[in-house]
């Protein structure tokens, strides 16, 4: 719809020129949807265990339940203290997957991280970091199995590594996440995730 001078002099919707709205409605029909965030859920018939996968705008998050013996077995093949393995196999343990989806740069801090649960408070992710330096006074040596602290990711590149939450087995949270795109911050949110138990049948 074209618009004239007259038209432009006799005619407001709302303070604004008629022109102007109509031209700021096109713009908002014409441009492309927004990005649906998708979270899905599945379940491994053989042990119970589950895993949840976040996809959205240029990420793909999956978060694999860890049993607490899985992860005992695991630090105590490397020669971890006791008290080690256990203060780790004691926090909430995911695998944990995570992949550039988009055509960008995408980033990540797991700093930046946060969990929510039944009492409402965002508390901070543990980050590789701090458990190395935990380790390394304890005397331990070791810097595998952890996602990394941050990543800078290309066009298809992935990470994998554990995230630890600390939660009581069975416990039910939310994780908010948050990454970068080309340098643009982007915010996403894992709802009803739930701790592994303490074994399965």
């Amino acid at each position: 719809m074209a618009c004239d001078k007259q038209t432009m002099k006799m005619i407001s919707v709302r303070g604004y020129p008629r022109c102007a709205a109509i031209a700021v409605l096109c713009a908002a029909l014409l441009a492309p949807p927004a990005f649906a965030a998708k979270t899905s859920v599945k379940k491994n018939p053989d042990t119970g265990l589950q895993t949840w996968t976040l996809e959205d705008e240029g990420i793909s998050i999956e978060l694999i339940q860890l049993l607490p013996d899985f992860v005992r077995a695991i630090y105590s093949k490397h020669d971890f203290p006791k008290s080690e393995v256990e203060a780790i196999a004691s926090y909430c343990m995911f695998g944990t997957v995570l992949k550039n989806t988009s055509q960008q740069q995408m980033s990540y801090r797991v700093a930046d991280w946060r969990y929510i649960g039944d009492d409402g408070v965002e508390r901070p992710v543990k980050t590789k970091t701090e458990w190395i330096e935990q380790w390394r006074r304890a005397g331990v040596n070791f810097s595998w199995t952890l996602l990394p602290d941050s990543g800078d990711f290309g066009v298809g590149d992935w990470q994998q590594g554990f995230t630890s939450i600390k939660l009581p087995r069975n416990s039910a949270f939310d994780l908010v996440i948050t990454w970068k795109l080309d340098g643009v911050k982007h915010v996403g949110r894992f709802g009803k995730l739930r701790c592994a138990p303490d074994s399965v049948d």
